[in-house]
């Protein structure tokens, strides 16, 4: 009998396991020996915090490739297929979501796999819960174009499809880059379109606020630098 495949949430930041992992979670991933993981220094620094009940070498902890080829999955999924189980961890917050997991979810369900996703935290969803912004129709749309004027274009766009479609976007950037993304964000932006930026969720500097773009270019600008965030906008 193949063995699952658990989607195995991690905490963001520094925020404690127990404080964002259910106890069912936590049981299921010190259960498992197999971990298939998008960093192998953060992983096992993960499985020391939730005290996996044995030695780290003891383990066997591969890395995915951020873009795997059909050999490199069938490789990651062979355990699976002789019956042992394994969890698959993101960098930080629920795997397969903005994380390169996906290829292998996917794989898994083509070979028959038990896929079983586990309960933890999503900075994304998270951010627009917080929000107060439109949580019936929103899209994720990941990085922005790095260089202008790419970037402030796509902006533009979002914008007006947030307009057109009464829809919440979201983005993130690379830590070190959101304050040239916020500072785009006011430039491109209309007066009357809402923002929200969340940084550092569930850790005790977290930090969330909804404006006016209006109101955001006359206030103080957050400190974002090399802060996990993640940043919404509605036009209305």
């Amino acid at each position: 009998m193949a063995g699952s495949l658990y989607l195995v949430p991690v905490s963001l930041g520094d925020s404690r396991p127990g404080a964002v992992l259910p106890e069912e979670t936590l049981n299921i991933a010190r259960g498992l020996r197999y971990f298939i993981v998008e960093n192998a220094k953060s992983a096992r620094a993960e499985l020391k915090r939730i005290d996996i009940g044995c030695p780290l070498q003891d383990l066997d902890i591969r890395e995915l490739p951020r873009e795997p080829d059909q050999a490199a999955l069938d490789a990651l999924l062979m355990p699976l297929r002789e019956g042992i189980s394994a969890g698959l961890m993101s960098e930080a917050g629920a795997p397969a979501v903005a994380d390169p997991g996906a290829h292998l979810v996917r794989a898994a369900h083509a070979c028959g796999i038990r896929v079983a996703p586990l309960v933890g935290p999503s900075s994304l969803l998270l951010a627009l819960m917080a929000s107060g912004l439109d949580g019936q129709r929103f899209a994720f749309h990941g990085y922005l174009p790095v260089r202008e004027p790419l970037r402030s274009q796509r902006i533009v766009e979002l914008e007006r499809e947030s307009r057109r479609e009464k829809r919440t976007q979201i983005v993130i950037e690379t830590p070190y880059r959101n304050a040239a993304l916020f500072s785009a964000l006011l430039t491109a932006c209309r007066p009357d379109t809402r923002l929200c930026v969340a940084s550092e969720l569930t850790t005790p500097q977290e930090s969330i606020a909804t404006r006016r773009i209006d109101l955001w270019r006359v206030g103080p600008a957050p400190a974002l630098d090399k802060k996990p965030t993640v940043f919404l906008l509605l036009a209305e």
